[in-house]
């Protein structure tokens, strides 16, 4: 003889609606936190506008550090950059990836999860970045790391101390998160050069130059700026440009070596 027994659907409701919401696919919640930072999405409009200003191609390797849900990274790859992102949040990168291919590049688009501070960005031609400006000034070393002329572009916060090339504030239908700041990598030409003129020292602060050019033992002041490898020296009145290649400057009537001694 069979025993049936009857279990409440009260019972069965509270079995299985812990299941069903274990299920339900993660969605990020503005202001969330994370390890150093909270998440707040990039307006659509602005992504766009910050890989104008670094002029994206696929000749490009983006990466983004603290990457969310992928926006920016996704946004680059579908103009046929490679593009890389590291975020904290497991949970992140999974939306992420999941996102990316549902965009049909995730070919292009790929998801890390790590530590902004610790990953390798040696590589990026283009780093495209909403982070505040305590995480900026911790990076700001291994920003100056990369390639000369490799671009930063930036959501709203400054680089501490470090002057942006350009900044475009966009208009519209965006309300808040709506300035973009774009950041070449200078070359390094701190010190001494031998050049057809004389000598010319040299001092920088980022992309700021400074310095003198000593002529048959006369000396005048040289004030100047670096856009990447490009350089605009002027030197007692006479302008000089030039691109850094390594221990050289060469240009439109002025070249320079770097002095080894």
């Amino acid at each position: 003889m069979k025993t049936v027994v009857s279990v409440p659907i009260v019972l069965l409701l509270a079995i299985a609606l812990p299941a069903f919401a274990q299920e339900k696919p993660f969605e990020p919640v503005v202001g969330q936190a994370g390890k150093d930072v909270v998440w707040v999405p990039t307006p659509p409009e602005l992504v766009e506008k910050m890989l104008d200003m670094a002029k994206v191609t696929p000749q490009d390797l983006v990466m983004d550090l603290g990457s969310g849900d992928g926006r920016n990274i996704i946004a680059a790859a579908k103009r046929g950059a490679v593009a890389i992102g590291v975020e904290y949040n497991p949970e992140m990168v999974a939306l992420s990836n999941r996102t990316a291919k549902e965009a049909g590049v995730a070919d292009k688009a790929r998801f890390i999860e790590g530590d902004m501070y610790t990953a390798d960005i040696s590589k990026a031609t283009v780093m495209a970045l909403f982070l505040l400006p305590d995480n900026l000034r911790k990076m700001t070393d291994r920003f100056l790391a990369l390639e000369p002329g490799s671009r930063l572009v930036l959501n709203t916060f400054a680089i501490p101390e470090w002057e942006a090339d350009e900044t475009e504030t966009i208009h519209g239908d965006c309300a808040s998160w709506c300035t973009s700041l774009l950041y070449y990598v200078p070359a390094k030409v701190a010190g001494t050069w031998k050049t057809p003129q004389g000598e010319l020292t040299l001092t920088q602060e980022f992309q700021m130059v400074s310095g003198t050019l000593t002529t048959n033992g006369t000396s005048v002041p040289v004030s100047g700026k670096l856009r990447g490898e490009q350089l605009t020296l002027t030197a007692g009145g006479t302008q000089l440009t030039g691109k850094v290649v390594g221990d050289r400057i060469e240009g439109n009537g002025f070249s320079a070596t770097r002095s080894t001694r």
